[in-house]
């Protein structure tokens, strides 16, 4: 029996297509990061960068919501990111703490209120 005719065929080519090229850039990237200065001003203006299209990508989901989201009212998912901040901020900076905390806001309020 060849590996094409198996029902482990897809796996096989989900490993080849996504993992491996994946991994190779991973690798790359940090055998490269080892030697950068992460207070230098480049370092500083790519992580503002990152967490400024992080903000509007959660903004954007919030504000206009896809499938099932936009059945939970907009006042739900607004105090869930709140509660999720809170989270954070009470977890000593916790980004597990905070995701959390939003989540579990979020599915609660999703159950509790009706859709408005």
């Amino acid at each position: 029996m060849s590996l094409m005719t198996s029902e482990l065929w897809p796996y096989v080519v989900l490993i080849l297509v996504g993992f491996l090229p994946n991994e190779i850039w991973r690798l790359l990237g940090f055998a490269v990061a080892r030697g950068i200065d992460e207070g230098s001003e480049l370092f500083v203006w790519v992580r503002a960068v990152a967490t400024g299209v992080l903000a509007a990508v959660i903004a954007k989901l919030i504000f206009f919501a896809p499938g099932a989201l936009a059945t939970v009212p907009l006042s739900v998912r607004l105090v869930a990111m709140v509660a999720g901040f809170a989270g954070f901020i009470a977890f000593r900076r916790s980004v597990f703490a905070g995701v959390a905390t939003g989540e579990a806001v979020l599915i609660l309020g999703a159950f509790l209120l009706p859709k408005l």
